[in-house]
């Protein structure tokens, strides 16, 4: 009967992993009302996009696309970022230029991560939160993370299960009645993971439904044409890949040797 407590274990994978998806959904509706009186009829700032689209780097990563594009930051394609004019326009811009440090000249990767957790994000990260923009910072499980939980759950679950058919059972209970036993808290995993799909996709680590809503609403491609505004949404939203050019591309794609590991964003 050892089929059995390979069961239960299964039933408290799936039932917790399923748990922490409701729980996840009931808070973000929750900030969620709370934004759509307080957020509603406001533009996003420059920065407050990139931050709901991608937290803090992606913050990091527009301000120095914008002073690179403005020519006062050269992003050379060998990873490198030289500083052109050290009188920063904001505290964002000051934050990148204080992380080069005094030589004027450091690798992209320390940068960005040192302007990532500057007094400055956390300030733009204050902001979203009080306006039920963003999802605040320690509330819990959030939803794109309890949705990998459940993924997570899913081969656990199904290989509980073949582990169950594959050992000796009693001659009494039949193979496929262990199977479909096992089959229930598979379905349950896969029907959690169906509804979210339908019902909150898309999954986002920071931004609430009410901030979500805004970005919908802005720009994610532009061509030759568009201005250097719609340009820097389209990179604040979509990330470096939206960035046409082939250097600053190149500038970027060195993070990951710096960083060891870089979380894409």
């Amino acid at each position: 009967m050892f089929w059995v407590l390979l069961l239960l274990l299964a039933w408290a994978v799936a039932g917790a992993a399923c748990t922490r998806l409701c729980l996840a959904a009931v808070r973000a509706a929750a900030v969620g009302d709370t934004g759509a009186g307080i957020g509603s009829g406001r533009d996003l700032t420059l920065y407050e996009a990139a931050f709901l689209s991608g937290g803090p780097r992606r913050v990091a990563d527009v301000t120095l696309v914008a002073m690179a594009r403005q020519r006062r930051l050269l992003l050379a394609h060998t990873g490198w970022a030289t500083v052109v004019d050290p009188r920063g326009r904001d505290e964002m811009e000051r934050s990148v230029i204080g992380a080069i440090g005094p030589e004027g000249q450091s690798p992209i990767a320390p940068v960005r991560a040192a302007a990532a957790t500057a007094d400055a994000v956390r300030g733009i990260a204050d902001r979203l939160v009080r306006a039920g923009l963003a999802v605040p910072d320690g509330a819990g499980t959030t939803i794109a993370d309890a949705v990998r939980q459940v993924r997570l759950a899913v081969p656990v679950v199904a290989g509980l299960g073949a582990v169950a058919l594959l050992m000796p059972a009693p001659a009494e209970m039949p193979r496929h009645l262990i199977a479909m036993w096992f089959a229930l808290p598979l379905t349950l995993t896969l029907s959690c993971l169906a509804m979210a799909r339908f019902e909150v996709h898309p999954y986002s680590r920071w931004a609430s439904p009410a901030g979500q809503r805004l970005l919908g609403a802005l720009p994610r491609h532009t061509d030759g044409a568009a201005d250097d505004r719609t340009y820097l949404t389209c990179v604040a939203v979509r990330g470096i890949r939206a960035v046409g050019e082939p250097d600053l591309r190149a500038a970027f794609a060195h993070r990951e040797r710096y960083l060891g590991q870089d979380d894409g964003r």
